[in-house]
């Protein structure tokens, strides 16, 4: 089933309604079996296998250019193995857990253990720069936990949405999956329906919105919202090494990712150094940009804008600003494919310095001590993602003890959500929950505790009931000890 929702009242009806049909259906069917789990993420792979073709035409004509290789790696082969992670491992996460039980009455045959049972419906919003990843990953780990979903995908993906639509509704009843689409009118009234949980991918501030609606309902969230993820470069790092993965990891999307590099910080000793090296690197990876099919597009002319205007706030400010590709020409400006421009220690009160950047833009920062960049980094919010490069361990180990954000990757970047069997999320302004893997699986669940009592219950024989004793107060003062 696919909704398009014209207007907020017709989106608060049909939303209601759809989310009440998924509700009666998923309290008759009782307990979700380990089969049913996988038949529905086998279903989910089999419809992303035989639509990938389609999706990715979308996803290159809603951005006007992206390559088809990387929405076939990024969304498609990313949710993919999202996918397969959860249908061969969410029998093996399903069984209940034996827990220690009350004392003294477990050595009277009380039992106790933690039952992990669906929470019902996940109601997922996606984002427009990974239009199936941000909805078919957290699905699999919603699917896993033997829920029911409602996709969301964003407005600024309209061709995706509607060939993800069709998808859905050819392979699934809508009690199961749905797909509803429209504007940022439909994402808020999807906010404040009545779910058993909700996924929101997107900005700090539209998440902030996204989850005073779900308060409303007290609806459960899981906010993955980016932010200015730093990238430390060690004075023991291969700077040449460091750039290219650098240079690799923000071109990609042309830094349309959540997790892309936003601020690099390099000691001053070595900061032309590394202003060469990325120049080169990324010169090497797109040696043209206007004609360059392998350059993704901003995906809007609104998105453009807000970039450019970083950069030119930037430059006026004072801030140094290097191109690394090709000068932009007017071709490049129309195509919206431009080369990456390296904004060197801008000041502190520029936009870009305030602002994830979203876009073919990094800013450079030197520092003479690492302590001095980390202090800064853990004055602002904390990050979706960092990233540190250097060859000496105990400097590894010092920035990892001293920061704090959803993810790590170390001697690269971009890595760390590609792990299927390790939680991704934000922390703070970053987000809050997760996905992937077994935590994700512990994401969508209600892990309910069962207490068991034994055949004999030895209380009353102790002096445990009413009327209590003297010597049964004793007995509990004596409980009061360190």
């Amino acid at each position: 089933m696919s909704s398009s929702l014209a207007s907020p009242a017709t989106a608060a009806a049909s939303l209601a309604a759809l989310l009440a049909a998924q509700q009666t259906a998923f309290r008759a069917e009782g307990p979700v079996s380990a089969t049913t789990r996988q038949q529905r993420l086998q279903r989910t792979i089999d419809m992303l296998v035989q639509y990938s073709d389609a999706l990715c035409a979308a996803m290159g004509e809603d951005f006007g250019g992206r390559p088809v290789v990387f929405s076939m790696m990024n969304d498609i082969v990313g949710s993919l193995g999202s996918l397969k992670h959860a249908r061969d491992h969410c029998a093996a996460w399903m069984p209940d857990q034996p827990r220690p039980s009350v004392a003294p009455f477990d050595n009277f045959g009380a039992t106790a253990w933690v039952r992990f049972q669906p929470k019902g419906v996940v109601g997922i919003i996606g984002t427009w720069n990974a239009p199936i990843f941000t909805l078919l990953s957290p699905l699999a780990c919603a699917f896993a936990a033997g829920n029911s979903g409602i996709l969301k995908p964003s407005e600024i993906a309209p061709r995706t949405a509607k060939v993800l639509a069709q998808a859905v509704a050819e392979f699934f009843d809508p009690t199961v999956l749905a797909v509803v689409t429209g504007g940022p009118d439909v994402a808020a009234e999807f906010s404040r329906q009545p779910f058993n949980h909700l996924v929101f991918t997107g900005s700090t501030a539209v998440g902030k919105l996204v989850m005073a609606g779900a308060a409303e309902n007290l609806v459960p969230v899981t906010l993955e919202l980016g932010g200015k993820s730093p990238v430390l470069v060690g004075q023991s790092a291969d700077i040449a090494n460091a750039a290219e993965r650098i240079a690799v990891g923000k071109s990609a999307n042309s830094g349309q990712l959540c997790v892309a590099p936003d601020t690099v910080w390099v000691h001053e000793s070595q900061t032309e150094a590394f202003i060469a090296a990325l120049q080169s690197s990324y010169s090497g990876l797109y040696p043209t940009i206007a004609d360059n099919s392998d350059v993704t597009p901003v995906v809007n002319q609104r998105h453009f804008i807000r970039v450019e205007s970083y950069i030119a706030d930037a430059g006026q400010r004072g801030a140094r600003v290097v191109m690394a590709g090709d000068w932009p020409t007017s071709d490049a400006v129309a195509s919206r494919r431009m080369p990456l421009r390296i904004v060197v220690n801008p000041a502190a009160d520029s936009v870009i310095a305030q602002h994830e950047i979203f876009g073919p833009a990094l800013v450079l920062r030197s520092y003479r001590t690492l302590s001095e960049a980390v202090a800064e980094i853990n004055a602002g919010e904390r990050p979706l993602a960092l990233y540190y490069f250097g060859s000496d361990a105990a400097e590894q180990q010092w920035v990892l003890d001293h920061t704090l954000s959803g993810g790590v990757s170390i001697n690269d970047v971009t890595m760390h959500p590609a792990l299927h069997d390790a939680p991704f999320g934000g922390v703070g302004a970053s987000g809050m929950g997760h996905y992937h893997g077994r935590e994700g699986f512990l994401e969508f669940s209600h892990a309910r505790s069962v207490y068991s009592a034994g055949a004999h219950d030895p209380r009353r024989e102790w002096g445990m009931l009413p009327p209590y004793t003297e010597t049964f107060e004793q007995m509990i003062r004596a409980a009061v000890a360190p």
